[in-house]
């Protein structure tokens, strides 16, 4: 077995740390249950297209500006889930230079499995920590979102 020596930030504790940790844990979860149940292609660094595509599409470069990639490392994500069925890239209607990025019905019907896999595995955590220790990490988590978001 392999182990991975802990980074800085891991060993000091950041509050970045201590939010990547669950949610990788999460993460790995989550993509394992789509593995198993018929999405086997899709890994962890595909939802940086699937968290951000619109319903109506996306362009690629907006895609690739919220989730800080550039365009061509989404367009290489975007063109593995094409040739794997999950998207479709067109030309805009709007601007004939730019590439519209949708969701297939493949795409879709994955969106409505991780969603409901997500709601499972967070039904799991509440079952775990009990409800109001739940209800709490979640109004934390909400409350430190503003927080950051009110820093200057």
């Amino acid at each position: 077995m392999v182990t991975k020596a802990s980074s800085f930030p891991e060993q000091a504790g950041t509050l970045g740390a201590l939010l990547r940790g669950p949610y990788r844990q999460l993460s790995d979860r989550l993509y394992a249950k789509m593995a198993a149940g018929g999405f086997p292609e899709i890994r962890r660094s595909h939802s940086l297209v699937f968290r951000h595509i619109a319903p109506e599409g996306s362009r690629l470069t907006e895609l690739a500006e919220v989730s800080g990639l550039t365009k061509q490392s989404m367009a290489y994500l975007v063109g593995y889930l094409e040739k794997h069925g999950y998207v479709k890239i067109s030309t805009d209607p709007a601007d004939g230079r730019a590439k519209r990025v949708q969701l297939t019905n493949r795409g879709r019907a994955f969106v409505a499995s991780l969603l409901a896999a997500s709601a499972d595995l967070e039904n799991e955590v509440e079952r775990k920590l009990g409800s109001a220790r739940f209800k709490r990490l979640r109004g934390g988590l909400q409350a430190l979102g503003l927080a950051i978001a009110d820093l200057p």
